[in-house]
């Protein structure tokens, strides 16, 4: 699937989640960042963006939940070098009362391109019967709030289509 063309202004405008340098061990034998690479960072970055939905380490321990990730896709778009320093950018795509659908953006920010777009659907859970759960009323507040301002946007998500919350 091709994705439509995505402006580096429209991506940076989103929630900044992570940024990185790519580490020499992070080759492979093309000298470049090695596919596997790619779903670390993004899960990297995934822990700023639930913390920022009231989904803190804090918030989760204390209550008992988690999250888990029911589906991924990741668009490779353009190469990410050794050395190449790299941003995460987020967006949230959709919700049901257990689930998230939402993207992240990679910007080569040595290279001035975009990297990568990985999108995905987590499930909120209540790890003392490990299993899927509502979440709660406060946190379904920001969520609603962040996807309200995130649908707003003028562009469209580039969404697979195969996926939803």
């Amino acid at each position: 699937m091709k994705l439509p063309p995505i402006s580096l202004d429209d991506v940076t405008t989103l929630m900044l989640l992570y940024r990185a340098t790519i580490p020499p061990e992070y080759s492979d034998e093309n000298r470049h960042m090695n596919v596997r690479w790619y779903l670390h960072l993004f899960d990297e970055a995934g822990y700023p963006l639930v913390a920022g939905l009231g989904l803190s380490p804090e918030f989760l321990k204390q209550n008992g939940t988690g999250g888990f990730d029911l589906e991924h896709h990741i668009h490779y778009l353009n190469e990410v070098l050794i050395g190449d320093d790299i941003a995460i950018y987020g967006r949230l795509v959709g919700r049901s009362a257990k689930r998230i659908h939402y993207m992240m953006f990679m910007v080569n920010e040595t290279r001035s391109k975009l990297a990568a777009v990985f999108e995905c659907v987590n499930s909120f859970a209540d790890l003392t019967v490990r299993r899927t759960a509502p979440y709660p009323p406060e946190i379904s507040q920001k969520i609603d709030a962040l996807l309200a301002e995130h649908q707003a946007l003028a562009w469209a998500a580039p969404v697979c289509g195969v996926m939803s919350a």
